[in-house]
């Protein structure tokens, strides 16, 4: 007898966790039927899409015409949003395909998923990093974001015009709805397999550039199952399906932001923005601060430019359910 087949199936179901890989974890199902019964038990996987289907047929409203309905007030800036900006891309993989890839397992209760790319469209220079949780709809999301610079600006960091203001405005609403509706793309992309695997306790979803990130604890995972289970009004179904991602709840933000910021680590940073997203229902700013240094917690460049933003002036804003 191989000594392999003498360890006895949790050790090999333990070792088939450390594999996670779920591409590797199917191809050794063929190798005996002791594997074919063991691997649909693996626990823990992590699950790489590298699969687009075309987008266009799917995308968005440009950006510029969801300015009008969302925010609810700022000052009078909206006449100064009228020029049209770039439609955002979203993910646009159909839900049903991490779900029949995944049928085969039947006891995942860690799912970590790896996507291909982001899908904010930035220009040149520009960086968006953000992470968002959900349980049935959004709990929280936290954005930065910048651009690349060499030089500080010799002006003093807060010394900004009106007009650079509006524009710098304009760019960091830009930010937030792009990431926003990333996040919400990327939750919709999963709601099958949360449905499906009722002991799934926690799912981490990011793209190989490491942008953004979505994550589900099993707390949030009950709440979804059980707000599906609920009746829905067939109007915001329609709007699900249409746009292929969740609905945005309306939300509350804190927002800061430094038109030119230079990190202890000597790198220079233009239109740095921290933003800090909240469901307006039960909204509470408590803890944001921790949320945000946690979210990027481990990352020097982001987690330095969360540090030093949090130093900056507090801008509340609201934004309309989308």
């Amino acid at each position: 007898m191989d000594v392999f087949d003498g360890l006895p199936d949790p050790i090999i179901i333990d070792i088939l966790n450390k594999v996670g890989d779920v591409k590797t974890l199917l191809r050794c199902t063929s190798l005996s039927k002791r594997f074919h019964s063991l691997v649909p038990q693996s626990e823990s996987l992590f699950l790489r899409l590298d699969h687009h289907q075309d987008s266009d047929s799917h995308s968005d409203p440009p950006v510029s015409n969801i300015f009008q309905s969302l925010f609810k007030s700022f000052h009078g800036f909206f006449s100064l949003f009228s020029k049209p900006a770039k439609p955002i891309p979203v993910t646009s993989l159909s839900p049903d395909i991490p779900s029949k890839i995944l049928s085969r397992f039947d006891r995942i209760k860690n799912l970590e998923v790896e996507l291909p790319g982001g899908d904010v469209n930035l220009e040149k220079g520009e960086a968006v990093k953000w992470k968002a949780e959900f349980g049935k709809t959004l709990k929280t999301c936290v954005i930065v974001a910048f651009r690349s610079s060499a030089t500080v600006s010799s002006s003093s960091p807060d010394d900004e015009s009106d007009a650079e203001f509006v524009t710098g405005l304009k760019t960091r609403v830009v930010w937030t709805i792009s990431a926003l509706m990333s996040a919400s793309s990327r939750h919709y992309l999963m709601r099958e397999v949360v449905k499906e695997h009722e002991e799934m306790e926690s799912l981490v979803m990011r793209d190989g550039g490491g942008e953004g990130t979505v994550v589900m604890q099993s707390e949030g995972m009950r709440e979804f199952r059980k707000s599906g289970e609920a009746r829905v009004e067939e109007e915001e179904e329609e709007r699900v399906e249409k746009n292929k991602r969740s609905v945005v709840p309306s939300v509350k933000m804190s927002m800061r932001h430094a038109p030119s910021l230079k990190l202890k680590s000597g790198i220079c940073l233009e239109s740095a923005t921290l933003v800090v997203v909240r469901p307006s229902e039960g909204y509470s700013d408590v803890g944001d601060d921790e949320l945000a240094t946690e979210a990027f917690a481990g990352d020097c460049l982001y987690g330095e430019a969360v540090v030093a933003l949090l130093k900056r002036k507090k801008n509340a804003l609201e934004m309309n359910s989308f």
